[in-house]
């Protein structure tokens, strides 16, 4: 997956995240965010990596997404994978 469609597909996360009233404050309160900032910086490529980073924490998170949009759920790594910050980390 290129850049582009991984920043897409984050967006349409991110839209789907904040229609989610019970989820979007947890999103919220794990970046420090308000809802004005998310606003203003949500084409921002970091913030869209942390959308996927955050959905990615729960795998219920990512099924429901993956249902209540019709996508595969595996996109959400396949789009984290081409935003930069993505590399693997070698601990030895």
């Amino acid at each position: 997956m290129k850049q582009n469609s991984a920043e897409a597909l984050a967006l349409n996360v991110l839209a789907w995240l904040v229609g989610d009233e019970d989820l979007l404050p947890t999103f919220l309160g794990s970046t420090g965010m308000d809802g004005a900032e998310l606003r203003a910086r949500a084409g921002e490529t970091e913030v869209l990596a942390a959308v996927l980073d955050f959905l990615m924490m729960n795998d219920e998170w990512v099924n429901r997404w993956a249902v209540e949009t019709a996508c595969e759920p595996t996109l959400v790594m396949q789009a984290r994978q081409a935003l930069p910050g993505a590399e693997q980390i070698n601990w030895t």
